[in-house]
């Protein structure tokens, strides 16, 4: 039995219905855990991100020793599809004053409507929202959809279908969303001092491809580098009409 992790779960007054929803996995599932058996990797790594504790915390058996590489990397995921639907939500609840969306689409968001009221709420609380989407009919969004194979329609589509879907939040003040022509090598989702960076990698999905879970601090700068291109783009990127 994984007493560690009970006693985890108890502290942060979490039951196994609200872990198996948050990881998207079945309640039997989490009872399993619970009783012993040790979680898939990607499930430990959300696990910890989600009780805010080290992997090492609750499994010191399986845990490999890891050097810190900077204290901004909270966590990285192989892949966009892998990070929890909780983290997401946790990210974007958390901010008190900022946050950004640096994407061609992130329909993924854009079809959550949980997400887009959470946005709205944020919002109406006095956090400043910023959207940046790729203009559909820029050669940048093109050329996206070419080396993801998709097609340079299917793309352009994508982004029209997120902008009807973000639309509502133009109604929200302290909302705006602009529209950019730039060659994106990272999505940026922002708040505050924590950003998730989807990695893009040439014909790749972004879905598929890796993302770095960052926190600014104040002796070390890589979110400042993220941080200043999403500046950049915001200042030469035109206001959605």
């Amino acid at each position: 039995m994984s007493d560690t992790l009970r006693h985890a779960l108890a502290r942060a007054r979490l039951g196994t219905v609200d872990v198996a929803a948050a990881l998207e996995v079945d309640p039997k599932t989490v009872d399993r855990w619970l009783k012993g058996r040790i979680p898939y990797p990607r499930h430990r790594w959300a696990l910890a991100d989600m009780l805010q504790l080290d992997e090492g915390d609750l499994w010191p058996d399986v845990a490999q020793p890891r050097r810190a590489i900077s204290r901004e990397v909270k966590a990285v995921y192989p892949h966009r599809w892998v990070v929890p639907q909780a983290i997401w939500r946790r990210l974007f609840q958390s901010a008190t004053r900022e946050i950004d969306i640096l994407t061609y689409s992130s329909l993924f968001l854009a079809e959550d409507t949980g997400m887009i009221r959470l946005l709205a709420g944020r919002a109406d609380l006095g956090v400043k929202i910023r959207i940046l989407l790729g203009d559909p009919d820029s050669p940048e969004v093109a050329a996206r959809g070419v080396e993801e194979g998709i097609g340079a329609d299917v793309m352009a589509a994508r982004v029209r279908n997120a902008l009807m879907l973000y639309r509502p939040l133009q109604e929200v003040n302290g909302v705006e969303i602009r529209l950019h022509r730039t060659t994106l090598y990272n999505s940026i989702y922002r708040a505050d001092a924590d950003l998730l960076v989807n990695v893009h990698a040439y014909g790749t999905a972004a879905a598929q491809a890796p993302v770095l879970y960052l926190t600014a601090t104040k002796d070390e700068d890589s979110t400042a580098v993220y941080l200043t291109s999403l500046e950049r783009i915001w200042a030469n990127a035109q206001a959605l009409r």
